[in-house]
């Protein structure tokens, strides 16, 4: 399908389709995860975790084909991480589907309020974050935890480390390493409210407005964000690579890119990438 894209962020792999309003569903293989489902991308079905930030039909009007397209590839019944509110209203959805399509097209549904966190696989966890739209709507937030040895402690041989951990000593102190976080549909005092993402190594971040044919009262009033207030805060992102995505449909994908070149300061433009296509259209 045009449009559907693939960047890289380090060592994520970004691909899909975003536009503003009309749909977004994004992938990263390298987490097993796909990011809201409003259109169904055939190459997604395979993926078993869908994280679904709210319920606008632009987020999850293709959930429905995605879980028929794992029925006929017979998956089982993917995760689907979504705001608690939101998960009765999918429920009885998915039951009337299922009664249409005569397939089952439940899911296993976790919901999700700000600051859960839930294992994925080995040591990956994900958290959720409240983000700030008109609707129930949540970020997640990807992390490694692992044992840092304490300061005063790495000084020792390991033989000694091993002597002291098995008496019982705490040498090790918890960290998280962030790994990658996605927030769209949000006004930005999400990084107020949730100021990790600033420091996480992978921040998808919705960025729907560019320039003076959106006004940014009129942005905030739709609980979008505008480059003119990210610019205000550029100096804050400490991420190694900042997604930038869901443009809206007003911007050609070539101005978005010119857009941002242009505007962005060169320290946070060199560390950003532009989820659009180069030339062409959106669609």
């Amino acid at each position: 399908m045009a449009g559907v894209l693939e960047v890289k962020a380090g060592k994520y792999t970004v691909r899909g389709i975003s536009v503003g309003g009309v749909y977004t569903s994004l992938q990263v293989p390298e987490l097993d995860a796909v990011f809201d489902a409003g259109i169904t991308l055939r190459s997604f079905a395979g993926t078993d975790n869908v994280f679904l930030s709210h319920g606008h039909a632009d987020h999850i009007g293709g959930l429905i084909g995605l879980l028929g397209i794992r029925g006929m590839m017979s998956k089982p019944k993917p995760r689907v991480f979504m705001p608690r509110e939101v998960q009765g209203h999918l429920d009885q959805a998915l039951d009337h589907m299922t009664k249409i399509q005569r397939y089952d097209l439940s899911v296993d549904g976790v919901g999700v309020v700000d600051g859960d966190d839930h294992a994925l696989k080995a040591d990956l966890r994900v958290r959720a974050f409240k983000t700030h739209h008109p609707v129930p709507s949540v970020g997640y937030q990807f992390f490694r935890r692992v044992n840092k040895l304490k300061p005063e402690f790495r000084s020792l041989e390991g033989s000694e480390i091993g002597r002291r951990r098995k008496a019982g000593e705490q040498l090790f102190d918890q960290v998280e390493h962030l790994e990658l976080a996605y927030a769209t549909d949000t006004l930005l005092r999400v990084i107020d409210t949730h100021p990790s993402l600033l420091e996480t190594r992978v921040l998808i971040l919705e960025c729907s407005f560019l320039d003076e044919r959106k006004e940014l009262s009129a942005s905030r009033a739709g609980c979008h964000i505008h480059l003119d207030e990210l610019l205000e805060r550029a100096e804050e992102f400490k991420n190694e690579h900042l997604v930038l995505m869901h443009f809206s449909q007003i911007y050609k994908p070539e101005e978005v890119h010119a857009i941002l070149e242009r505007r962005l300061p060169k320290h946070l433009w060199e560390r950003t990438v532009v989820f659009a296509p180069r030339r062409g259209s959106f669609f």
